[in-house]
């Protein structure tokens, strides 16, 4: 690690080594080529493990040329050596100072690039931190907000009043599951540990916790069985995908959670039968990334899905239902060909036949 006590130090051992080489330099005439060369290796070695001020390298430059070109110099006044070999000195200190030239060019690159890590760190951090709470913070008044409406709804109960109140309600719960988009796209760059979860049982976990909140034919039908996942951030975008298909589906339409597994891996899908989605649409869809709209909202739904299915090292899928709706689902890699090779335990879930919920 690069401190000035290193730097004094490392210094300090090769103005040593390099005054011994010197010193044998001037007793042994005719043989001072190897501590010559030792002298400048030694201080391209020492230069390259440290950081120098200008005025330290420009005196070491001065007093190393000077030193050991006085010494060859006269050696070769009084016929030790030739004098065609006192010219590897000049050789010797631009040699060096090209070296230290390429030496700053690097150190400069490498401040910068550290300037710029630690300024997208910051950035990141302040963005992180204004999302959180600007969450945080509209949360209370929304909770208010629905209240009071509430209220106005208990008290004016004409039909002008709950059409009015309906749709401040709607605002209302959009904003607040904009909000909570915003933690969870937050909260999946944060680790979560991976482990290993039977699939076919949290889908139908999950489609059952959804079943009572619209009046759809809910079903669920999945032959995945083990794998490493972290349910949490599974269960996120599906609840995304999920939400997406009531969003776009009717009452008495099928909403169906779909998983099957194959020999590259496994996929879970949402099929619907509502609308479906353009073909035109998909490009754009698979495209956005967060904070980026859509045709249909604000994409921070598919962003997660998205975010979702990169930290598993798959990706998303989109295309039409078997009822003629929308497709759209996450497509996994098996992370271990040891659990794909592994017989699944026979479930209900795990069967040809979907499980079918009532909704509420």
């Amino acid at each position: 690690m690069r401190t000035p006590q290193n730097n004094r130090l490392l210094a300090g051992v090769w103005v040593v080594f390099a005054a011994v080489n010197v010193a044998l330099m001037w007793f042994l005439p005719g043989q001072e080529t190897v501590p010559f060369h030792l002298v400048w290796i030694s201080l391209a070695l020492v230069y390259g493990f440290t950081t120098w001020p200008l005025s330290w390298i420009v005196a070491t430059l001065v007093a190393t040329t000077t030193t050991t070109g006085v010494i060859l110099a006269h050696h070769a006044a009084v016929g030790e050596i030739r004098w065609e070999e006192t010219a590897e000195e000049p050789l010797m200190a631009v040699i060096f100072v090209v070296m230290a030239w390429h030496v700053h060019r690097r150190h400069v690159l490498l401040h910068e690039m550290r300037r710029i890590s630690e300024a997208e760190r910051d950035r990141a951090h302040r963005q992180e931190l204004l999302v959180r709470l600007a969450s945080h913070e509209l949360r209370t008044p929304l909770t208010i907000a629905r209240g009071y409406t509430e209220l106005l709804r208990t008290a004016h109960d004409d039909p002008s009043s709950l059409a009015d109140t309906a749709v401040v309600l709607d605002e209302l719960d959009k904003a607040a599951r904009i909000t909570h988009r915003l933690v969870t796209l937050m909260q999946l760059e944060q680790q979560h540990p991976v482990r290993p979860v039977d699939l076919d049982t949290e889908l139908v976990r999950i489609v059952r916790r959804w079943a009572p909140t619209a009046d759809r034919e809910w079903s669920c039908r999945s032959a995945i069985g083990l794998t490493r996942v972290s349910p949490e951030r599974l269960e996120a975008a599906l609840d995304c995908l999920i939400e997406n298909a009531v969003k776009f589906t009717g009452p008495g339409d099928r909403i169906a959670l779909v998983g099957h597994r194959d020999a590259a891996g496994w996929t879970v899908e949402v099929t619907d039968s509502g609308a479906g989605i353009p073909p035109q649409v998909v490009p754009e869809l698979l495209a956005g990334g967060p904070g980026r709209p859509t045709a249909t909202g604000t994409g921070l739904g598919l962003a997660i899905v998205q975010a979702v299915a990169a930290t598993l090292g798959g990706r998303v899928t989109v295309g039409s239902g078997p009822d003629g709706g929308a497709r759209i689902g996450l497509r996994v890699p098996e992370l271990s060909p040891a659990d794909a090779a592994r017989p699944e335990p026979a479930r209900p879930a795990a069967t040809g036949d979907p499980v079918r919920l009532a909704s509420g």
